[in-house]
């Protein structure tokens, strides 16, 4: 499987699914989080307690890629993440509404594994068109 299909399987198969012991298959245990100019250490065990922290929320969530680019080893994915909002999510209650979040991914990979992740989602859009957040 190619660099693109891979990071494509993980998101819409591994992280849809829930599937938490395919994890290694697809994470190196040194896997790095980028956010900007920073990196810090995430590894196997950091993503799958930030995935299990996500399906607290939404346990039903699911992504979908839209759309994938290819630089080299670095894959960016355009994705849609949708779940119920059923856990509480920085300070906001739990609402039963099925949440559309659209966002970015980039994920380098080494050797068939993401060796490096980062990316953004769009939670303010979502948050505000489904009345989640207000103006101050």
């Amino acid at each position: 499987m190619n660099n693109k299909e891979l990071i494509r399987r993980f998101y819409e198969v591994v992280v849809s699914g829930n599937l938490v012991d395919e994890i290694p298959q697809y994470i190196s245990e040194d896997c790095m989080l980028r956010t900007g100019d920073d990196t810090s250490f995430i590894g196997v065990e950091g993503m799958r307690q930030h995935l299990l922290a996500v399906r607290k929320t939404y346990p039903d969530y699911s992504m979908k890629i839209i759309r994938q680019y290819e630089d080299g080893d670095v894959i960016i994915s355009e994705f849609i993440m949708r779940g119920t909002h059923k856990g509480e999510f920085i300070g906001i209650t739990p609402t039963n509404r099925v949440i559309e979040i659209t966002g970015v991914d980039i994920d380098k990979v080494l050797n068939g594994k993401i060796i490096e992740h980062g990316g953004v989602a769009n939670t303010f859009d979502a948050f505000w068109n489904n009345g989640l957040i207000k103006p101050a």
